[in-house]
């Protein structure tokens, strides 16, 4: 997928102190995108699959981890 340009609006200290460090800001600011993207979706995920993740806890709980018998430790 190609590049798109977008506008942001940071503090100014925040872009100074980029600049003067030589940080790439579209690079970082895209990568920190990716990262609570990341973090969102998986948050979304584990709540639309609460209910799936709870009675597997439960039945685990319940009855101990299935092919548990074949662990070797």
């Amino acid at each position: 997928m190609g590049r798109v340009k977008v506008n942001l609006t940071l503090d100014a200290d925040v872009a100074e102190t980029a600049r003067t460090l030589g940080l790439n800001m579209s690079r970082v600011a895209e990568a920190a995108i990716a990262e609570a993207s990341k973090v969102e979706r998986n948050r979304l995920w584990r709540l639309e699959n609460k209910a799936a993740i709870d009675a597997y806890a439960e039945e685990v709980a319940q009855e101990g981890l299935p092919l548990a018998q074949f662990r070797s430790f």
